[in-house]
């Protein structure tokens, strides 16, 4: 499966937020843990996030979500979890949910999700 650069992007600020939730603090190290991928590459990718304005990140190396980084992150994660639910009370295992919501949260048009919310009963 072909990742193509939105969705990674969406991926690195839904993990942001996620350790932020967690842990308070965020580093590239944790980044690189929670997704399983190598240093480098989060550290390329947290220069992107950057040069976006999506992040910051101060001399100590702790990343903060910008107010239009911390948005797209929580859409992304609410899109995340709506969907896990939503495939979880079909009968889906939380396994597969999870996995399955993690792409479908990159693709869904916002009318559909919508259309989820108000079946689920969440506007």
């Amino acid at each position: 499966m072909q990742v193509h650069a939105g969705e990674s992007r969406e991926d690195y600020l839904e993990t942001i937020l996620i350790i932020q939730q967690q842990r308070g603090a965020v580093r590239s190290v944790e980044i690189a843990e929670y997704l399983n991928y190598s240093a480098p590459s989060v550290s390329r990718a947290m220069s992107l996030l950057r040069e976006a304005q999506l992040i910051t990140m101060d001399k100590s190396g702790l990343i903060q979500l910008t107010q239009t980084g911390c948005a797209l992150a929580e859409q992304i994660y609410e899109r995340h979890r709506l969907l896990t639910r939503f495939l979880m009370n079909l009968g889906v295992s939380r396994e597969t949910a999870e996995q399955d919501a993690c792409r479908m949260e990159h693709v869904i048009s916002a009318e559909s999700f919508e259309k989820m919310k108000e079946h689920a009963g969440i506007c």
